[in-house]
């Protein structure tokens, strides 16, 4: 692999040999581009992701002392709410 300034630079058959590693890396914030001879094919980037997550929000709720009570089904809810806004991946078939 080669590397420069959060930018890495891969060939189809280092992503073949480890996926995992390199699904990682991108977790990690880093851009990774896949080449085949030489030529670059596809980017892999971490998704941008905007707001906060719910479990951050509650501790700071809870460092601030907040007197806010939340109902019994708002976890419930909240996860209903999140299931319902993801869709399954569902690539074309090749054959």
């Amino acid at each position: 692999m080669i590397g420069d300034m959060g930018t890495v630079h891969i060939t189809e058959a280092e992503l073949a040999r480890d996926v995992h590693a390199i699904l990682a890396k991108v977790q990690q914030g880093v851009e990774v581009v896949v080449e085949q001879d030489h030529r670059p094919v596809a980017v892999l980037r971490p998704l941008n992701r905007s707001g906060r997550l719910v479990s951050d929000i509650l501790r700071e709720a809870r460092q601030r002392n907040s007197t806010v009570t939340l109902d019994e089904d708002f976890g419930k809810d909240l996860e209903e709410i999140i299931a319902s806004q993801q869709e399954p991946w569902n690539p074309p078939s090749w054959e």
